[in-house]
């Protein structure tokens, strides 16, 4: 059943339902709570006293008050008569009493021998040194100890004591040390890329957390007019991607930078995708590394990746782990493609 005020309710929606409530008379009231009396009870959307009609008839006695509740609630259980049972309970066993089973006790007997009487007033002279000999030679170490079986055995052979031991221990595990902290001097090598030093040939600044943002973007923008850097390695500096847009500046100026690594730092599909763009252009980057960043890079910046390696046929090595198939595929065969053309002007360059 479909209410009046159910439909167009959008034009009431500016309406001051308790200005409405406040104009109505009793009787108006009296309808509204008739009309209430038809909604679904379990309509979750509705307050608790407007699911269901108000059916208390009895007026309140007075406030709550729990003791009272709970001696009136023990009085009727009290004054409530028990139910007959049908089968009077006249605590008689009924069925068979469960008796397990006795396993048969194992027994065992002694085995008599008896020695030669020579053999026999052998061993009851003999002393505990004499019989610890014996069971040494026999292969009984468990009659014996440790230094005992050593003295009969290990003497003859020349091996001491101390290399001679029935317990079995663990290789000791070699200590691994942490690896040494990152020498490279930030200010001295920024300055000197700004120099244009011919010298520095390798930046290396992987596993230094402390550089500002400001400077790393200095870095990328001091290689914009450098013509020495060949590798430039930046990973694990927590670099973003405002780092990332200043690389792809600087990629889409240098001419001689040759390797660039970014990975494990904070850059996201937004600074990778600048970094691609900027890549499309370059002709002297043959290796990009830019796996294990904060967050996955995503699809479409995945795709992106592969259409920039097959334009970009200098690329030869790209460090990135694809977690889509069909980028994964054509970024190998991107790869691929491009050592072979390289392998084919060395061999035309031979010939």
């Amino acid at each position: 059943m479909t209410l009046p005020f159910r439909k167009d309710l959008d034009k009431y929606k500016d309406l001051d339902e308790d200005e409405i409530l406040g104009k109505l008379s009793e009787e108006e009231l009296k309808q509204l709570e008739t009309v209430l009396d038809d909604l679904d009870p379990e309509n979750a959307l509705l307050p608790a006293g407007f699911r269901q009609k108000d059916q208390t008839a009895k007026k309140a006695s007075g406030p709550f008050d729990r003791e009272r509740l709970l001696a009136y609630l023990e009085k009727q259980a009290l004054e409530h008569k028990d139910r007959e049972d049908y089968v009077p309970f006249t605590r008689e066993k009924k069925g068979k009493i469960f008796i397990p089973k006795q396993k048969p006790v194992q027994s065992y007997t002694e085995e008599k021998f008896s020695l030669d009487p020579e053999l026999e007033e052998a061993l009851t002279s003999a002393t505990d040194t004499e019989l610890g000999d014996l069971a040494a030679i026999l292969g009984m170490s468990n009659l014996i100890t440790n230094n005992q079986f050593c003295d009969v055995v290990g003497s003859s052979n020349g091996i001491d004591k101390d290399s001679f031991s029935n317990i079995v221990k663990g290789e000791k595990m070699l200590p691994v040390f942490d690896e040494p902290p990152n020498p490279t001097n930030v200010e001295e090598t920024l300055q000197r890329i700004k120099d244009n030093d011919s010298r520095l040939v390798e930046v290396n600044l992987n596993n230094i957390k402390n550089i500002p943002i400001p400077t790393l973007k200095e870095f990328a923008k001091a290689l914009e007019t450098n013509t020495h850097v060949k590798n430039f390695s930046l990973a694990a500096t927590r670099s973003n991607d405002p780092v990332a847009v200043a690389l792809a500046d600087m990629l889409r100026v240098n001419t001689k930078l040759k390797s660039l690594n970014i990975e494990s730092n904070f850059i996201t599909g937004v600074g990778i995708l600048a970094l691609v763009d900027a890549l499309k252009d370059n002709e002297t980057l043959t290796e990009i590394k830019i796996d294990n960043q904060r967050q996955q890079l995503g699809t479409v910046a995945e795709v992106e990746i592969a259409k920039m390696l097959e334009e970009n046929t200098k690329i030869l090595k790209f460090g990135y782990h694809f977690t889509q198939q069909g980028p994964r595929a054509r970024a190998a065969a991107a790869i691929t493609q491009n050592n072979d053309l390289v392998r084919k002007r060395r061999v035309e360059g031979d010939n």
